[in-house]
């Protein structure tokens, strides 16, 4: 396994960060497709034995129950000081109006929710999982430096917003003193990449982490583009994202399958080196169901591409409205 820095933090990751959105309770949440807390160990066992130290998860994810099974899976396979926890938070937890969001009130509650699910006493990147509009980032800023003053947390990182939002919360952080954002944690893979206009150069600029999640595109960048799977059928936000962009997605990923083919390499593989290659990636989030997947993807750092074949998957990418901020 490689290891890098977490942006300019002291805090080295393996360079696959393993997500938790596959780890939950099918019965619990939205997605019905998840994995049982057995089949979710055989993964997250696998993923420690190939030396990955870095697990990300939300609260949001199964409603809870993904903290949960990662939490029980970490304490019996790994001591606590050698793995990093991530988790997340913004999302609806219940329904009264104070259970989701960023105010003071909601981060305090949540925090403390997670940790009881997750088994411990801290968590080692606490992200917010997107912006709120209805909370003053000055409320939500102070809230997360008093959480990592009181021991809870560690580092703070931030997930898909604008790149602007970005730039206020990091100088407001500055400006009064608190705690800043190590990490964004964005949407960005071979089909989606307008990161690559605003937010990739400022995370390079003030030394932030980048954790691409969906770096396969929910498995349009791993399999034959009219594949039918279990989650393709349940994944309603997954369609969002696609939806309008099928046709020029398309390109770009027969172009993989044909660097793929020359290659002798998995269509993920290569896909994933692309995004390790790019010096803004510190460690794109890879979620997997079964240990096949993961094994897979752990492929990846064996795959080198010469400026010929990078061209050849870049060429023919259309630029896309930006999505999956809300």
């Amino acid at each position: 396994m490689r290891y890098a820095r977490l942006g300019s933090t002291g805090l080295h990751v393996s360079r696959l960060c393993l997500g938790g959105m596959s780890f939950g309770e099918p019965d619990r949440g939205a997605d019905s497709w998840t994995l049982s807390e057995q089949d979710s160990r055989s993964v997250i066992r696998r993923a420690l034995d190939a030396g990955i130290n870095f697990f990300d998860t939300a609260n949001v994810y199964s409603d809870g129950s993904s903290e949960e099974i990662l939490g029980r899976a970490l304490k019996e396979y790994a001591r606590r000081d050698d793995v990093v926890i991530a988790t997340k938070v913004f999302g609806a937890m219940g329904p009264g109006p104070n259970q989701r969001g960023l105010s003071r009130k909601a981060i305090l509650a949540e925090l403390d929710n997670s940790l009881r699910r997750l088994g411990t006493d801290y968590v080692d990147l606490y992200q917010i999982h997107r912006w709120d509009p209805t909370t003053p980032i000055e409320e939500t800023l102070e809230a997360l430096h008093d959480v990592v003053r009181a021991g809870k947390v560690r580092y703070l990182g931030a997930s898909s917003m604008y790149a602007w939002q970005f730039a206020t919360a990091l100088h407001t952080a500055e400006r009064h003193r608190w705690t800043g954002f190590v990490s964004m944690q964005n949407y960005y893979n071979l089909i989606y990449r307008e990161e690559e206009r605003e937010m990739l150069p400022l995370c390079r600029d003030r030394g932030v982490g980048v954790l691409p999640w969906s770096p396969l595109a929910r498995g349009k960048l791993a399999r034959d583009w009219a594949t039918v799977t279990r989650r393709t059928g349940d994944d309603d936000f997954g369609h969002g994202l696609y939806a309008r962009t099928a046709e020029a997605d398309r390109l770009v990923a027969d172009r993989l399958a044909d660097v793929a083919r020359k290659q002798g390499r998995s269509r993920a593989q290569v896909a994933l080196a692309w995004l390790l290659a790019n010096p803004a990636v510190t460690a794109p989030v890879v979620g997997a169901t079964t240990v096949h997947h993961l094994d897979d993807a752990l492929g990846a750092f064996d795959v080198e591409l010469d400026p010929t074949e990078v061209g050849h998957l870049q060429e023919c990418y259309q630029p896309h409205a930006v999505v999956a901020l809300d």
